[in-house]
């Protein structure tokens, strides 16, 4: 994502009003996931895509990266542009608390 032409970072991201995405298991959600974040299965985001409307800053993530970027291309595919692939759930943690 970019903010006045400069590529901003996970961390820069994070600072900002932002939608963070859980894109595991509903189970791999409970054991623990990042604070704020809601959880949106992969398998069901194709039928949830209206819950990404109108929203600026997009961080998805998983355990390892892999269906966050799927999810990413998913998103993309319906128009919503402004997503980026956390990676998984210890990036976003360890960007969220320096």
């Amino acid at each position: 994502m970019q903010e006045n032409g400069k590529e901003l970072s996970l961390e820069e991201i994070l600072q900002k009003d932002v939608f963070l995405v859980d894109v595991r298991t509903p189970g791999e959600f409970m054991s623990g996931s990042a604070e704020g974040a809601i959880n949106i299965p992969l398998d069901e985001l194709p039928d949830r895509i209206v819950e990404f409307e109108g929203k600026e800053n997009i961080v998805v993530f998983c355990r390892s990266g892999a269906r966050s970027e799927h999810a990413k291309e998913i998103l993309k595919h319906h128009g919503i542009e402004n997503v980026l692939n956390g990676i998984n759930t210890d990036r976003i943690l360890k960007a969220r608390n320096g």
